[in-house]
């Protein structure tokens, strides 16, 4: 399999790079990582099943899409594919250190820049991908609030219902979506789509990288609540963001209902207490 991986490292550099030494990382609870590098290079590889590429290549083509608006640094995907049951995808690697607030306030002003990045075609995108392991659709559609309440809520609804969540109030919240943001008209914009303190670093140089995407286009909102759900990026962030791209009114309602994404999301991965706790989110909603 390595050999398979350096070989396809060499094409796309143009390199004689050589896997001199491989290294386990983190790689969160789906994937394995590694570092691997010679005397001149070095690349940060996951993989996973063969099964798995079309994750990889989803998230390939995420990080290129966003790349393309110059607006916030993301790694560079070099090379997917498979080899001996295993799918893979290599990354530039990136020497990552610690923000300060200038680089938490960078942040947000770059993520508020990426955001004014809109599609003609409306909400979606151009192919599916993965919201952490879970699978996520993305049909291009006209309107947010259809979009939001089928194939974000409604489908994430599907997949608990076969895993055994029971939410009783599930039909009537997703039929009070459109209602829900009836005064709410967001412009399709381009969104990281899992943007929780995980997915966001900074290089050793302090500047701004967000990585694992779940891209789409959407109501940028989504990527404020999600990033306010496991604790939060600190206040130099939002006073970036806000600078460049203020909130609209009635943000402090919907982010409850974008981050019911997230919650049904980590239910459908892990079970336990993350069904309990979107149920009170879907009555908290529909309490308004």
């Amino acid at each position: 399999m390595w050999d398979i991986i350096q070989q396809h490292i060499q094409e796309v550099t143009d390199t004689g790079f050589t896997v001199g030494d491989r290294t386990a990382i983190g790689g969160g609870s789906i994937n394995q990582a590694y570092r691997i590098s010679d005397d001149h290079h070095q690349y940060f590889v996951k993989l996973n099943q063969a099964a798995k590429v079309a994750m990889f290549e989803a998230e390939a083509r995420g990080l290129e899409e966003m790349a393309q608006t110059k607006t916030i640094h993301v790694p560079q995907p070099l090379c997917w594919g498979t080899s001996n049951g295993h799918s893979y995808i290599v990354l530039e690697w990136l020497n990552l250190g610690y923000g300060n607030r200038q680089s938490w306030e960078a942040m947000g002003q770059q993520l508020a820049a990426m955001h004014r990045n809109t599609s003609a075609q409306g909400f979606g995108w151009c192919q599916n991908n993965t919201i952490g392991d879970t699978p996520q659709v993305n049909p291009w559609t006209a309107d947010w609030d259809y979009f939001f309440a089928e194939h974000r809520i409604g489908y994430q609804v599907q997949l608990a219902q076969r895993r055994g969540g029971r939410f009783s109030r599930a039909a009537t919240l997703i039929d009070a979506i459109p209602h829900i943001l009836v005064a709410h008209d967001p412009q399709p914009s381009l969104v990281h789509g899992d943007l929780w303190s995980g997915n966001a670093a900074f290089t050793a140089a302090g500047d701004p990288v967000i990585l694992d995407p779940a891209v789409y286009y959407g109501d940028r909102e989504v990527d404020l609540a999600m990033s306010e759900l496991f604790g939060g990026f600190p206040a130099a962030f939002y006073q970036g963001y806000q600078a460049e791209f203020p909130l609209n009114p009635g943000y402090e309602q919907r982010k409850v209902l974008y981050n019911l994404y997230h919650i049904l999301n980590h239910f459908n991965l892990f079970g336990g207490s993350y069904g309990n706790q979107a149920a009170r989110m879907m009555e908290q909603v529909l309490a308004g």
